[in-house]
């Protein structure tokens, strides 16, 4: 499961059981609560039958991690003790800019677009870390 952590919303994406393809799922709204956030998260880990969850981290460009990534890092401490499934995190530079450019091609309509990039962001951070998998078994 890729998560996109954002301030109004969560984008989720699942990859398929042989870890090949991630697909955008859903996206969460941010409730207000941490605690009800976190929640949710660990319900769809249980709904899904997820054994992993790859939490997106936000690094700029040069690398280095700001505030952003600080919380990140707390928000997946706080899930790891909710959820029996490891919990990492992957660089998701540029992902909503490439969700967003994806939408566009695809001609989705902005309204449309605001409740999909998180998820589609999602996706393509969760397919690099599943590229990465089969790189290093290679």
């Amino acid at each position: 499961m890729g998560i996109d952590w954002g301030e109004r919303r969560i984008g989720v994406a699942l990859s398929d059981e042989s870890r090949t393809i991630a697909s955008p799922h859903t996206v969460v709204p941010r409730s207000g609560s941490l605690d009800r956030d976190l929640e949710e998260i660990a319900r769809l880990v249980r709904e899904n039958a997820v054994d992993r969850v790859v939490f997106g981290m936000p690094v700029r460009l040069n690398g280095s991690r700001g505030p952003e990534a600080e919380g990140v890092l707390e928000v997946t401490a706080r899930l790891g003790d909710r959820i029996q499934v490891p919990v990492t995190t992957w660089d998701e530079r540029m992902s909503t800019v490439a969700a967003e450019r994806a939408l566009i091609g695809g001609d989705v309509s902005r309204k449309k677009r605001r409740g999909l990039v998180d998820q589609v962001a999602a996706a393509l951070f969760l397919q690099a870390y599943l590229d990465s998998l089969r790189e290093v078994g290679s």
